[in-house]
C-alpha cells in the first residue's frame, strides 16, 4: 500500500488505482465528497478480483464476465459531480470508481436520499 502522500498525488493526477487508495487520501485531495452515501452492499466479484457494486447493476442482472464470487460489507460511496466520479471504498480501499456525468451522479444522490428516507437510526454511520 502507497505511503498517504502517495496516495493524494495519485489522486491529484486522477490516477485512481483500486485498491492503492483510502478515503482520507481522496479527501485531502479533492476535500470532503459534495455528495456521500454508505451502506450495507453486496459486490459481485469480478475474474480480476476487482468488485462492482450491486447496485451498479440493473436488478436481476449481473455484470459482464462475472461467474460467481460475491463479498458484502459497508460500502462507503464518494460523490463528486465536478469531477465526474463516483468512488466506492470497502474496507477503507477503493474498490469501485466510475466516470459519470454530473446530471448522473445527481440522480444516483437522488436515489440515495430517497433510500435514506427508510433507514432507521441503527443503520446510521458517521460521515467522513
Amino acid at each position: 500500500m502507497p505511503t498517504l502522500e502517495q496516495q493524494e498525488q495519485l489522486v491529484q493526477a486522477n490516477n485512481l488505482v483500486l485498491d492503492q487508495i483510502t478515503t482520507r487520501a481522496v479527501v485531502n485531495a479533492w476535500g470532503k465528497p459534495p455528495l456521500y452515501h454508505s451502506e450495507f452492499s453486496h459486490f459481485f466479484v469480478m475474474p480480476d478480483f476487482s468488485v462492482v457494486p450491486r447496485s451498479r447493476v440493473a436488478t436481476g442482472e449481473a455484470p459482464r464476465g462475472w461467474k460467481a464470487g460475491v463479498h458484502a460489507g459497508e460500502g462507503v460511496y464518494f460523490a463528486y459531480p465536478d469531477r465526474g466520479w463516483l468512488l466506492v471504498f470497502l474496507d477503507d480501499r477503493l474498490v469501485y470508481k466510475e466516470e459519470l456525468k454530473a446530471e448522473e451522479v445527481h440522480a444516483l444522490a437522488k436515489s440515495w436520499a430517497y433510500e435514506d428516507r427508510f433507514k432507521t437510526r441503527l443503520d446510521e454511520v458517521s460521515r467522513p
